[in-house]
């Protein structure tokens, strides 16, 4: 703890200020100091020590008395007016408060004329880790595409300190991964969290919780440290095709069957969601596919078989081959053979 101060010589006539036990220097043109440091959240048994003002015209018979004032004096700072002595009177808290302004003088207590020239300085308040990283949020929430790649950004985070920045490394932090590990990582300096794992899967799980953590002191130990949660989602990707639950159907029409008339459903099915699982059918190829047709329900994402041509051949068993597929994604295996016995009436 302590002053670090530089005495400023202009004269060979000079008055002292000693500061915790080394003499300050002054000229008849009043004290030229520099400025003076206390260590906040001092908790020793007596008030913590600044200084102490002296000049040479002080004889030691108490004819001299020391006045302080600017920030601070009569209340977080005391004087002695005999001795020139002070102290802080009060724990200093930098975060409230880094800086004091002060003034001192020296005046004849028979005369009240002063015998020095007014002088000011300026006392800074030396940081300590007393604060631990805070985030600028207790949750954040995050999404990112399934099958990214590795190093894919995800979210920033970001948390503060409120200690000093330019003093050591109280305010210095550092992110780690606490929980989310292998699938995330974060980048130590800039709070960025990325994808580490790849090809990870929406269908295979959907929801992850990652929990950083923000340490300062660099991260070295001793470091405080505080924590975030970050929830994050896969979103869907059309990496899926549609699939038919079974390879073949069967349906059975009257000869009299009026156009349109529908002969039954299917549906085929895709992991996927949203956009990416909207189902098209069509009627790839078949001996009747100029007798019937297929629709699209778009509510139930069935397809519905229904009569095309009035008209049927002689033939009793017709086959066709259905062709499903979504919107941004074809595949030519998402195909079904499907046949149709025509019955006569």
């Amino acid at each position: 703890m302590g002053f670090h101060q530089i005495p400023t010589l202009l004269s060979p006539k000079r008055t002292s200020v000693y500061l915790q036990g080394k003499a300050m220097h002054r000229t008849k043109r009043g004290w030229m100091w520099n400025q003076f440091f206390l260590l906040e959240e001092y908790t020793g048994p007596d008030t913590q020590y600044v200084g102490k003002l002296h000049t040479d015209q002080d004889k030691g018979d108490g004819n001299l008395k020391y006045i302080l004032t600017g920030d601070g004096a009569g209340s977080v700072f005391i004087i002695d007016e005999n001795t020139g002595d002070i102290h802080a009177a009060k724990r200093l808290d930098r975060e409230e408060r880094s800086l004091y302004v002060l003034r001192a003088k020296a005046i004849d207590r028979n005369t009240g004329r002063q015998v020095e020239p007014e002088s000011e300085f300026i006392i800074k308040i030396h940081d300590i880790n007393d604060n631990e990283p805070k985030f600028t949020k207790n949750i954040y929430t995050a999404n990112v595409s399934e099958k990214s790649a590795v190093g894919t950004s995800v979210i920033q985070v970001t948390a503060t300190d409120a200690d000093d920045s330019n003093y050591g490394n109280s305010a210095k932090i550092v992110y780690s991964i606490l929980h989310g590990q292998p699938y995330f990582s974060v980048d130590p300096d800039t709070g960025i969290i990325k994808t580490a794992l790849p090809d990870m899967s929406r269908e295979n799980r959907e929801q992850y919780q990652v929990v950083i953590q923000a340490k300062d002191m660099g991260g070295q130990m001793g470091g405080l440290s505080g924590t975030t949660t970050v929830n994050i989602t896969l979103t869907d990707v059309n990496d899926n095709p549609p699939r038919f639950p079974q390879s073949t159907y069967q349906f059975i029409s009257l000869e009299s069957a009026p156009l349109g008339t529908s002969l039954g459903r299917i549906k085929a099915n895709d992991p996927d969601v949203g956009e990416n699982a909207a189902i098209e059918y069509s009627i790839a190829a078949g001996d009747g596919s100029d007798m019937f047709d297929i629709i699209t329900d778009k509510d139930t994402q069935e397809g519905i078989l229904t009569v095309k041509k009035v008209y049927f051949p002689l033939c009793l068993l017709l086959d066709l081959a259905l062709q499903v597929l979504d919107f941004l994604f074809q595949l030519e295996d998402g195909s079904v053979f499907m046949r149709g016995q025509l019955q006569r009436n």
